[in-house]
């Protein structure tokens, strides 16, 4: 690992609109009919959050991404290419994952080709670990 680096942690969550109401109250014998106007549309962030291996005095850095649906290779791909631009020229290790369009092999290739850019996977059900 390069030792003037920043260490980033990057992981994406999805939220849904649909309400989150499963049970409610009504007089005995009336099944309620719980209504709502919304659908079953998605949307999902990514959040970097960055701290430099040798210089704590920078602090630390926040970067999100958000977009409709989930994120995929092409999606994480376009992600890394803005973390790119926000890092211009820093190298980077960045920390995520499992996810299998972590390490797809579109992914795989496209970072072979990133020469600011090394990858370290978190250990599987280690969610602690990520500050994300």
């Amino acid at each position: 690992m390069n030792t003037r680096a920043w260490i980033v942690f990057l992981d994406e969550s999805g939220v849904s609109l649909l309400p989150q109401i499963r049970r409610t109250y009504a007089p005995r014998g009336r099944t309620p009919l719980l209504r709502h106007r919304l659908n079953w549309k998605r949307a999902s962030m990514a959040g970097a959050l960055g701290y430099h291996s040798t210089d704590p005095e920078r602090g630390a850095r926040l970067c999100f991404h958000l977009k409709p649906g989930s994120y995929d290779t092409t999606a994480l791909i376009e992600v890394l290419e803005q973390m790119k631009a926000f890092y211009r020229g820093e190298r980077v290790v960045l920390v995520w994952d499992g996810l299998s369009a972590h390490w797809s092999r579109a992914m795989r290739a496209w970072v072979a080709e990133q020469d600011w850019l090394t990858l370290e996977r978190l250990p599987a059900y280690a969610p602690e670990l990520n500050p994300v």
